[in-house]
């Protein structure tokens, strides 16, 4: 068994296919079963087999280490940041594809095309019901108003989600107002930042707080198990924006590894989850936004409503990140 094969028998804990089979070979910091459905389509169509492996820390690391001997042909990714952080790893390489420029809007792609969303997720307000009327956040600065003391549940800031939304914050105002922001936000917490989004549906749902701070897929993740279903419902979803901008976006995405041993496999998978059947089957069984424009959302992703993406670039968002953290950092958000 060749070197290249050995790790990606390590990396997958399965035996590797031999040579003349046709597959491609994923890193993923997403669960496997969470993409799977789409996996299984690809292979159904393409005859293409799909091995994948779940890293949840320490990706760009692992590429460098393996370098080009590296069985990974594609790293799939939540959050823009774990994108650029593997490119900036320098482990990926530029793709040239029309279907992807064509499939995926600018704002939602690296102007280097060195790596490309596959879905979108808005972050937003879960309120409660009961306490609330609906409504009652329109955008992320009244977050930091004083007549939400001790109305807010939240995860730690330095969550990547969070990092990314204070992100945002400073690219639409200035180091100075967000660090205000931040300060008036911590302020009207109700408890210590713990757990993750659900878990702050949750403290809705006991009366621990009346505003919680999450991604819009959690949503529909709660709403169909049957432990969680009764936070959901206590709540009602609400998409701020920035004043004078849109709602935050974030995404889920791909980036071509340098050493992609599967070159044009790969490059099909790619195209493939920018394709209208696979951003169906991402919205019906994730309750993600299709990046691709025009692809129909599923029946409960659009009982949401309509809003307003922001049209702030990821890049100049994710430019903003090391700033971001530090700010959080500064005003000992967690604390």
């Amino acid at each position: 068994m060749s070197l290249r094969l050995s790790l990606l028998a390590a990396a997958l804990g399965t035996v590797a296919l031999p040579a003349w089979a046709e597959e491609v070979n994923i890193y993923s910091h997403r669960q496997p079963e969470l993409i799977q459905p789409l996996l299984d389509a690809f292979t159904a169509e393409t005859g293409i087999t799909v091995n994948i492996a779940f890293v949840d820390k320490g990706m760009a690391e692992r590429l460098v280490a393996e370098g080009d001997r590296s069985p990974a042909d594609l790293v799939l990714t939540v959050d823009v940041a774990r994108l650029i952080e593997v490119v900036q790893a320098g482990v990926t390489q530029p793709v040239d594809s029309a279907v992807l420029t064509a499939n995926i809007p600018a704002e939602f792609r690296d102007p280097g095309n060195q790596w490309f969303g596959l879905t979108t997720r808005a972050r937003i307000v879960y309120a409660s019901k009961d306490r609330l009327q609906q409504g009652a956040v329109t955008t992320y600065e009244d977050l930091a108003d004083p007549k939400w003391q001790g109305k807010i549940c939240m995860r730690s800031g330095t969550n990547d989600y969070n990092v990314a939304l204070t992100a945002a914050v400073l690219a639409h105002h200035d180091a100075a107002y967000t660090t205000a922001w931040l300060e008036g936000l911590k302020a009207n917490l109700a408890r210590k930042p713990n757990g993750g989004d659900r878990d702050q549906v949750k403290a809705i749902w006991a009366g621990e707080c009346d505003i919680a701070i999450g991604n819009t897929y959690y949503y529909g993740q709660m709403i169909n198990d049957p432990e969680q279903v009764e936070w959901a419902n206590a709540v009602n979803l609400s998409f701020p924006v920035f004043e004078g901008a849109g709602t935050h976006m974030n995404i889920s995405g791909i980036a071509m590894t340098k050493s992609a041993p599967n070159h044009d496999a790969a490059l099909k998978l790619m195209e493939w989850l920018a394709s209208d059947a696979a951003q169906k089957i991402y919205s019906e069984t994730n309750y993600e936004f299709p990046v691709k424009p025009g692809v129909e959302r599923s029946e409960l992703v659009k009982s949401w409503g309509e809003f307003t993406p922001d049209s702030l670039s990821l890049a100049e968002v994710a430019a903003k990140r090391p700033d971001a953290l530090k700010l959080i950092e500064t005003v000992d958000f967690d604390n």
